[in-house]
Parts: structure tokens; sequence; C-alpha cells
């Protein structure tokens, strides 16, 4: 049978590729392959989305699969790399369930948000995406977003259609938790029918902000950090709120709140600015996928190195191509991550993470492909115990409790957060490594929530 990858599925590496081209083979209906086995396994098949940023349908089980949980994360771009790490958990996890939940069989679409001209998720790809996941009953749920501001778009469209969503790596805090710093409505509006529909398995900004203000207060004895966001971004704000919020309450005197503009090409006179502010430290809020590569670089430029003068970046810039992208002037740097790192995880979530880089073929396991294992563990759950019924599904994410497995022990609340906030503080070298992991004060964390 001749295999034919489109969308996101064509953009995977060539081990995903390849993982992916044993799931069609088990998925497709009809076929060349004389192999009996090939051929049962090729006879259970089901109907995916048609929409061009979903590859096509992957099922490795028995009998024929009664819905799909499909993904949405932005694979092309900087972001790349993680979000192809976080398909091959789920797929992972599907795998070590056998393509079911409880007696439900279930099939796996992986679906693109991002845009091929910026390489960034793109507000009418969220839009159409969700609408299509909400159009077609045979979604049961969806693992994702990445980026918060894709999320605010897409919830609306699934809670009118009672389909659940879990995300891996969402952190803005007005996705789910009312605030001075939140515009339109949020938390609110984001959930017409007045039920919600939105959990994620990571703890918000507000944890991460307070997260980062205590470490660069107490660790890296800074006391007049200077915070930079990405222009035009509200996540990018909302997390520089946040930090700024939390650096207050510690008495740390911020030395300037400056925005940077993604399509500048040089960063010099905005680190000028810096240098004429006495700041000991600077704060990133924002992506690598926002010019960070050119940013940092510039940074020691003018600063000089990270261990002079800490850097000290939000989670969107806690991934490998950070470093590839800016090279010798990320050395030392510091990014957090919202909740454990892997080794940190339940024994299960390491056993998990082993097998995933195993997977792998031994590559280093990107910081949020165990939370996409794990969103895919906690909907699994809720379609064990709702089956096909989308409303008794969402009913069910919220009633997790003990979360999914892979994470150390939580519940979901009736806000759809995690009952628990630990951050990770990773530092920069050929990888980044954990340093330490930091579970703000409440105080710090109601001071960075605002």
């Amino acid at each position: 049978m001749k295999l034919t990858l489109s969308g996101p599925a064509a953009r995977l590496s060539l081990f995903s590729a390849g993982v992916l081209a044993a799931a069609l083979l088990a998925g497709c209906g009809g076929g060349d392959s004389t192999d009996s086995s090939d051929a049962t396994e090729a006879s259970a098949s089901i109907d995916g989305l048609s929409i061009d940023t979903c590859g096509d349908v992957e099922y490795e089980g028995s009998g024929t699969p009664e819905g799909i949980i499909v993904s949405d994360l932005p694979m092309q771009g900087d972001s790349a790399e993680r979000s192809d790490q976080q398909v091959e958990a789920i797929r992972l996890m599907l795998d070590q369930n056998d393509w079911t939940a409880g007696d439900t069989p279930v099939a796996f679409q992986a679906c693109d948000d991002s845009s091929a001209d910026t390489g960034l998720w793109d507000e009418g790809i969220c839009k159409d995406n969700a609408t299509a996941y909400a159009d077609d009953d045979r979604v049961l749920g969806v693992i994702g977003t990445y980026n918060s501001g894709c999320a605010a778009i897409e919830i609306p469209i699934l809670n009118k259609a009672d389909v659940a969503m879990i995300s891996p790596g969402n952190t803005a805090v007005c996705l789910t938790e009312s605030s001075s710093l939140c515009e339109d409505g949020q938390p609110d509006s984001l959930y017409p029918t007045g039920d919600r529909n939105y959990a994620r398995v990571i703890p918000n900004d507000a944890f991460q902000g307070a997260a980062l203000a205590q470490f660069t207060s107490e660790e890296e004895n800074a006391i007049r950090p200077f915070v930079l966001y990405a222009a035009d971004d509200p996540t990018s704000t909302g997390q520089a709120q946040n930090f700024k919020g939390a650096a207050g309450e510690l008495g740390l005197d911020v030395a300037g709140y400056e925005t940077w503009d993604p399509k500048a090409d040089d960063y010099t006179k905005l680190f000028e600015q810096v240098k004429s502010s006495g700041a000991d430290a600077v704060v990133l809020a924002g992506l690598t996928d926002q010019n960070g590569g050119q940013l940092i670089d510039d940074k020691v430029k003018v600063l000089g190195s990270n261990a002079k003068i800490p850097l000290v970046a939000f989670d969107g810039f806690a991934q490998q191509a950070t470093i590839d992208d800016a090279g010798e002037a990320s050395a030392g740097m510091f990014a957090s991550i919202p909740g454990s790192a892997p080794e940190n995880l339940s024994s299960n979530g390491v056993a998990f993470v082993s097998d995933l880089g195993d997977a792998l073929d031994g590559a280093p396991v990107e910081q949020f492909a165990p939370y996409a294992a794990e969103a895919a563990s906690v909907l699994l759950g809720a379609i064990e115990t709702g089956g096909t019924d989308r409303a008794a599904i969402t009913s069910a994410v919220f009633d997790t409790k003990g979360g999914g497995g892979i994470l150390n022990p939580y519940d979901i609340g009736p806000n759809g957060d995690p009952s628990v906030g630990p951050v990770t503080i990773l530092e920069a070298g050929k990888t980044f490594e954990v340093d330490t992991e930091v579970t703000p004060d409440d105080v710090l964390v109601k001071s960075a929530r605002g």
C-alpha cells in the first residue's frame, strides 16, 4: 500500500514518520499487503478529519476504533521538535494502553496549529481547527494547545460542543483564573455554556512568575531585575506582569520593564538601555520563536556573560532550539518549566520517560513531552468513564483524582488547574539541565496573579 503523508505528519522526524507509517498500515482499510496479520489489522479503520492541518488517522489496536483523540500543537518553527516529541509521547501512551480507553478503542490524529509562513501558531488556523473538532462527533477530546493565545481561541468553540480539551503546555493565568490582569472578561468569556471544558496538567504562570522571582532573588542574589517581554503578545505580557507582581512582594526593585520587537534585526540599543539602568539580572517573557536567539546573543554582547549578569527566562525559552539558535551566548542562562523535570516525576513517569527516550533513539526528552503523555492518560481515563459521550467525558476530566500516573499525584480542580504547582529551573549548557525545583510561597503566587 502506498502511504501518503500530508499536513503536519509530513513534517515529523524520520523516526516519527516511521512510526506513523506503521500506524497507518494498521489504520487504513484495504491495502496491497499479503501478510495475514497486516490484513487483519488493516480492516480496523475510521475516517478522520479531512482538514489539511491534520495528519492521517493512526490506530494500532484491534477491532474498529469508536472515536478519535486529536493533538493540536505547533508542528513548525522553533517549537517543532518540542511538539514532535509531545506527539510521540501521546502515541506511546496509546500504545501502552493498547489503543483503548476501557472498552472504547480510540484512534489518533496529530494536527498543526502553526503557519508555514511564520512558524508560529496562527489565529485563523486555531479557529478552523477547533471548528472542525467541534463539528465532528468522532472527536472525543483534544490534547493541546501549547500556546495560550491559541487556547483562548479554541476553548469557547469546543465549549459549545462539550469537547474536553487538556493542555500539556498552556500557562496563561486567565484561561482558568480571574485576575486584575485578565482582559475581555476572561476566564468566564471563554466558557459560553457556563460549564468548564478545559483543563491543564501544569501550573499556570502565577506559579512560574513567583518561582522565577524567588529564584532570581534567593539563588542569583539579584535586587534590580530588568524585565523584557515580546511585543504584541498577550501571553508574554501576562508572564512579565506575573514576574513583576511577585518581585514587588519580595521587595525587588524592577530596573526596567520594556518590550522587544520580534522582527528587529538588532537589540544592541535595547541592552544599552538595560545596562544604563544598573540592572543586575535580565528576565525574558516570550518564546524562542520570537527572535530569541538574536536577543540572547545581543544581551551577552552588551552586558557580558550570563554568569556575570544572570539571564532568566520563562518556559518559552526552555527548549533545545534556544541553545541551537543562540549558540554559546545561551551558556549559563536559566529557563523555567512549569511542573517537575522528567527525573523528578512519579516512578511510572520516570519509566515512561525511559521508554520514550528509547523510542527517540536516545535523543534527550523535551521537558513537555511527559506532560503530553499525562494529558493523554487523563483523557483516556475520562473516555473510559464516559465512553463516546462528549459531555460525560468532559465531566470525568474534572473528576480526576491523583492525576494520570505520569506526574506526581494531583487533582484537577473545578477551574481546570492541577492542585500542585512545582516549577523547575533549568540551566543551559549543551542542553538544558535541571538546576533546582521551586515550589513558590502561596503569598508570592497570589501577588504574581495580581
